[in-house]
């Protein structure tokens, strides 16, 4: 969670940097990608905003409205941040693209517009290398895209694909600025900008189907299941686990509900005793694992 706390922090200042100066840019040069640009750094400051807000939340503790607890508001936070991407970002990107074709505008003094993109690639880069570590930290040594597909913090998914698609957006404007007044041929900008919404409209598929993935329910990674399975059956008063259902709570947030079946010869007191240390044990192994339900079944009606 910190590690996310600081990948968001560093977006969140660079892209608001960011923003102001291509804004400038696009006042005194003209440029349709950088308005467009320009946009795109200001949605990703309120993006980052919005992820903060997610977090702080996800931490709050169990109450009575809400008994297992509000992780899941980071889920929720992530699909929003998902769909501005799409449609302020993509939307205005096209719009301004399209715009610049129609009405093509010759660009202005294009070498303020270097000067704010190289600056713009240095803080992203320095933002996508800072979310690019602390995704890796999560990952360990599982390939990359199935860490995408299996990950349990979209926060840290969230802000790696923006400052990926941020710095590539900047590559295109780039172009689209350089080739646009090497050629005398505006509408070169334009289709730069058009290029940049189909960049951030593909990103925001992506995490949105993540996003929505989390948010309706995954089970924690099989692993922590199987882990958790072998620690419960190892203890003296466990025949087998029937089975175990786990749920995704949050980042650091899982629900665990084994059916187990005992030894038929055992005491209520010995019941009890068991399934506390059995829930101890599997805790003190999996910290991220908060509750732990165990329903006892009785060794003749597993049998059956």
């Amino acid at each position: 969670m910190a590690s996310s706390k600081v990948a968001i922090y560093t977006a969140l200042g660079a892209n608001l940097a960011i923003a102001l100066t291509k804004f400038v840019a696009a006042g005194v040069t003209g440029s349709s990608v950088m308005v467009s640009e320009g946009i795109h750094s200001l949605v990703d400051t309120l993006n980052e905003i919005l992820l903060l807000v997610g977090l702080k939340r996800s931490q709050k503790p169990p109450d009575m409205k809400r008994p297992f607890g509000y992780g899941r508001e980071i889920y929720f936070w992530s699909y929003v941040v998902s769909l501005l991407i799409f449609a302020i970002g993509g939307g205005i990107s096209f719009y301004e693209g399209i715009s610049h074709l129609r009405h093509p505008t010759p660009i202005e003094s294009p070498y303020w517009n270097y000067i704010v993109l190289g600056i713009a690639i240095v803080l992203d880069g320095t933002s996508l290398v800072t979310a690019l570590r602390a995704f890796n930290e999560q990952r360990g040594s599982q390939p990359f895209w199935s860490a995408v597909k299996s990950t349990k913090d979209p926060a840290t998914l969230v802000v790696l694909f923006e400052d990926g698609s941020d710095v590539l957006g900047l590559i295109i404007a780039f172009l689209g600025v350089f080739l646009g007044h090497q050629f005398n041929n505006p509408q070169l900008d334009g289709l730069a900008s058009i290029l940049i919404g189909c960049l951030l409209t593909a990103v925001s598929i992506l995490l949105a189907h993540e996003s929505r993935s989390l948010l309706m329910g995954e089970a924690a990674d099989p692993v922590t299941s199987q882990q958790s399975i072998a620690l419960t059956e190892a203890d003296s008063i466990v025949l087998k686990v029937v089975n175990a259902l786990t749920f995704q709570m949050g980042p650091q947030d899982i629900v665990l509900i084994q059916r187990v079946s005992l030894r038929p010869d055992l005491t209520t007191e010995e019941i009890v005793q068991g399934v506390n240390r059995i829930r101890q044990t599997i805790q003190a192994a999996e910290p991220t694992i908060r509750q732990v339900f165990i329903e006892p079944v009785s060794y003749p009606d597993t049998a059956s």
